[in-house]
């Protein structure tokens, strides 16, 4: 059986490929704005697609979606066909789901509270290691207490709740302050003004629908819109994908060495995941790039600059493409230099001079070989799509939704019960309690006034003469002297 090969362009009358198998050792698209990065992008998840890989790719300006639709011929298209003389091109469009966090451009994306972890909410919060610490409290006092948090209003009740009994959880969850909470609070409704109230419910993502594949064994390609997110919500964005990756690590099981990646994954504004991210989490990032291709999954980071990327993720990159970049100040120079260090040579040019001359649809690739090493970087013409170049229309992306598979499964949200709903409950339940304990306690004190009123006299209200007769006993100071007095008044009322 011949291996499956994914084919980027062409070099010197030759075509440069990548062996399915290496596909999962991820990879990089680089390049200044309006270089070619999405038509590459393009072109690598249609590669994946007709390999029987699914694909989940970000669309930043909504020009990726045209996947769905097939090409058009065009004299510029026409010109690099004839160069590259690519064999089994045609013009087609992928099998393709279109995905939103807002539910417009495509079906909504949700995920939980829970499922999100404390570890990531604290990084797209913004929090201190002091609130973080509260953050993490209230996930183990969730998880002890059997509390769902599916979505904000969960989080807000949690967190007031810990207010309320601060003093109480002390002992098992440590200080637990009034400025720490109001802290996130405040963080929260940033995040909810941001549309994070949509991202976080249920019915949550389910990985499984992210790796499908048509009748004819195509990989169906997931287009996720992230043109507002970009923009209006950038650390929501990041937390999103971070959040994604986690999940797969977590749960696709291990696939040894695949002919070709079980899915393979396109970051687009790659450095807005490691911008401003907190040490711990970005520990935790490099080590599932590290692993998750065991997993048989492929991640490719699509960036203007590759040192916007960390060096230890940076240098577990095998497929990397680099379009034209441009040197404005001495710092791009000293960019341009380090990207050019980090190809393997090629003995026929000069790397460092080739980057900044490169034309639009052109980029410098290395590929690595069936041994697994990087091969030496070539000047490359890239192959130019099968799909549309450009944006679906509004009514064609209607179509494409409407003939989705997942029609009707994520469009409406659920509300199931989860710690709101209990906490709201425990509340009630407490304020009946307290009303009656109330009530208990005024009835004892009626009580407790009945009884010392009917011990004194047996319950006769005390008469004028017996009012004459205890002051004159109080008046006399002897035993003697008010056993006098007793005897006289108990002879006059009729008593002994």
């Amino acid at each position: 059986m011949t291996p499956a090969m994914l084919t980027i362009g062409g070099a010197h009358g030759a075509l440069v490929t990548q062996s399915g198998r290496m596909c999962n050792r991820h990879g990089l698209v680089a390049g200044a704005t309006g270089t070619g990065k999405t038509v590459t992008l393009q072109i690598l998840a249609e590669g994946f697609s007709r390999m029987g890989t699914p694909v989940f790719a970000v669309d930043v300006k909504g020009d990726l979606s045209g996947i769905a639709a097939a090409g058009s011929p065009h004299p510029k298209i026409d010109e690099r066909l004839a160069i590259l003389a690519l064999p089994d091109y045609r013009r087609q469009p992928c099998p393709t789901l279109l995905w939103d966090m807002d539910g417009k451009a495509g079906h909504p994306v949700r995920t939980t509270i829970s499922e999100m972890g404390p570890l990531l909410l604290g990084s797209l919060l913004e929090l201190n290691d002091t609130q973080t610490g509260v953050l993490y409290a209230g996930f183990d006092l969730a998880d002890d207490q059997g509390l769902l948090l599916l979505d904000l209003k969960d989080l807000r009740a949690l967190l007031a709740w810990m207010g309320e009994n601060a003093d109480t959880l002390r002992s098992a969850y440590g200080n637990i302050t009034t400025a720490s909470l109001g802290a996130i609070q405040r963080r929260l409704l940033v995040l909810e003004e941001q549309g994070a109230e949509r991202f976080f419910g249920e019915p949550a993502l389910q990985l499984a629908d992210l790796m499908q594949t048509d009748f004819s064994g195509r990989g169906v390609v997931s287009v996720f819109d992230a043109g507002r997110l970009i923009h209006d919500a950038p650390r929501l964005y990041a937390a999103f994908l971070l959040w994604l990756l986690a999940e797969l690590f977590e749960q696709l099981p291990e696939a040894g060495d695949p002919p070709v990646p079980k899915l393979v994954l396109f970051f687009d504004e790659a450095h807005l995941l490691f911008s401003g991210t907190p040490k711990p989490l970005l520990e935790k990032i490099e080590q599932v790039v590290r692993l998750i291709r065991s997993k048989g999954v492929g991640v490719y980071f699509v960036t203007q600059n590759p040192m916007d990327l960390p060096e230890n993720v940076l240098g577990q990159l095998g497929l990397k493409i680099q379009h034209a970049l441009r040197a404005f100040t001495p710092k791009d120079q000293k960019n341009i230099r380090a990207v050019a260090a980090s190809f393997v040579p090629n003995p026929q040019f000069h790397t460092v001079d080739k980057v900044t001359t490169l034309s639009i649809g052109e980029a410098l690739v290395s590929v690595m070989g069936d041994d697994g090493r990087p091969l030496p970087v070539q000047q490359t013409l890239i192959a130019p799509p099968e799909g549309r170049i450009g944006p679906l229309s509004d009514v064609e992306r209607v179509a494409v939704m409407q003939r989705s598979p997942m029609r009707g499964r994520y469009d409406a949200a659920l509300d199931r019960q989860s710690a709101y709903e209990m906490l709201k409950q425990r509340a009630a339940v407490a304020q009946v309690a307290e009303t009656q304990r109330l009530k208990d306690q005024e009835a004892e004190k009626m009580r407790h006034h009945e009884q010392r009123r009917h011990s004194s006299g047996g319950g006769r209200r005390q008469t004028v003469g017996e009012a004459m007769f205890k002051s004159a006993a109080r008046s006399i100071g002897s035993t003697i002297g008010r056993q006098i007095i007793r005897g006289v008044l108990g002879s006059l009322f009729g008593r002994r």
